[in-house]
């Protein structure tokens, strides 16, 4: 070989070493939210687009079941980060709840508290649905398996004395819920997540006839002592058309992952979750996007924060 075939020979290798050693340096950043019509999935894809870095970092939001699907992605490693209640990460964390019998996920950790989640019970106008006692005998969709939502309304029902069996039980997201409303094969559906939800206020606006039915009384205060993570929570007049002010109770949303991503991945993910352009774009994106900072950031933590998060938080102040 000659000298000068060599060097070529030994650049075009120098070439590729550098371009696979670039291409190893990418992370990629899979986000875990839930069903399209929610608010996890848009709010996901507003931070997937925000936080990614060119050759650095590509962050996705992927549609799925929600909290419960996502943590067990995260576990299972199909998923970088996912969106959560912040009661299905302590469960799952603690090995309660849920996820009582099976083994803790003791890896969770918490990159961020985002927003607080409204728990929706949306009735068919007509259908004689005042209150939680009312859906005895109905037919009401409690979310999909998987859900955070599912896991809220059996606890719910619970603490009126019920079961999915005593209702007429169907398992569905919460824009397939909203057409069998219209279409008159449904009474009610339940979903928790970030007032206004698209495939409610969709619902709303269609002439569909819709009440949101409040959650209120001695059982709901029952259920509030019992478990702490429920808080009162009031959605307000015209969130949704036509619908006055309801009073309900909430969970908190959290942005999740686990100890093994690398600090310095998740403190960019944080960084760049609230840097300038991010929160404007949040803000502009979504009603619950306005909640969506810093200083809501480290609220009823539950599980341990993520060192890489832990350490962003710290330099600005919120956590000692």
């Amino acid at each position: 070989m000659s000298l000068k075939t060599w060097i070529k020979t030994l650049t075009l290798a120098v070439a590729v070493a550098g371009a696979a050693t670039s291409a190893n340096a990418q992370q990629f950043f899979r986000i875990g939210t839930g069903g399209t019509a929610g608010t996890y999935y848009p709010i996901g894809g507003m931070i997937a687009n925000n936080v990614s870095q060119p050759g650095k970092l590509i962050a996705t939001a992927a549609a799925s079941n929600g909290s419960v699907a996502n943590i067990n992605g995260i576990k299972g490693g199909s998923f970088e980060a996912g969106f959560t209640q912040s009661d299905v990460a302590y469960w799952a964390h603690n090995g309660t709840g849920t996820f009582e019998g099976k083994p803790k996920i003791e890896d969770l950790r918490l990159i961020a508290t985002l927003y607080p989640e409204s728990i929706h019970l949306v009735a068919r106008k007509g259908a004689g649905i005042k209150s939680v006692a009312d859906l005895r005998g109905k037919r009401v969709s409690m979310d999909e398996p998987g859900s955070g939502t599912l896991v809220d309304v059996r606890m719910i029902l619970g603490a009126y004395g019920m079961t999915d069996k005593d209702i007429k039980a169907e398992y569905l997201k919460p824009n397939q819920a909203g057409e069998k409303i219209k279409d008159g094969g449904l009474d009610a559906f339940f979903f928790v997540g970030g007032a206004p939800a698209g495939a409610i206020a969709e619902l709303a606006s269609s002439g569909a006839g819709i009440e949101i039915v409040p959650l209120v009384g001695p059982e709901i205060d029952k259920l509030r002592g019992e478990q702490q993570f429920f808080t009162t929570d009031l959605i307000p007049a015209n969130t949704y058309q036509g619908v006055g002010e309801v009073p309900t109770i909430s969970v908190n949303a959290q942005l999740v992952t686990s100890a093994k991503l690398p600090d310095e991945v998740i403190y960019e993910v944080v960084k760049g979750m609230y840097s300038e352009p991010t929160q404007k774009a949040l803000a502009a994106g979504h009603t619950k996007g306005k909640l969506i900072t810093k200083e809501n950031a480290v609220k009823g933590a539950g599980i341990p924060f993520h060192p890489g998060a832990e350490k962003y938080y710290k330099e600005n102040g919120l956590l000692k």
